[in-house]
């Protein structure tokens, strides 16, 4: 029984995983969506607009407290004041 359990969880993280195929992120330079400090996020958060996984994005970096880079549309302050209520 363990291992049915085991290979649902497996199963599962593997489809959980699987928006990330699809972010329109993964199809242009990634430095747009890591800019260096005091950089512009503005084209990484224009693409971000138009991206059908940009929920699943969004949970993702709240859930694995992502400190760098645009995730979900959001810089890591606006995720921080999203956690916090402000937004």
């Amino acid at each position: 029984m363990l291992s049915l359990v085991t290979g649902f969880e497996e199963l599962f993280d593997t489809i959980e995983d699987q928006w990330q195929e699809r972010a329109l992120c993964a199809q242009t330079d990634p430095e747009a969506f890591f800019p260096e400090k005091g950089g512009s996020t503005r084209e990484a958060k224009r693409i971000c607009l138009g991206c059908e996984v940009r929920d699943e994005c969004l949970e993702y970096a709240l859930a694995n407290d992502e400190r760098f880079g645009i995730w979900g549309g959001l810089s890591e302050r606006e995720r921080r004041r999203l956690k916090r209520g402000i937004i």
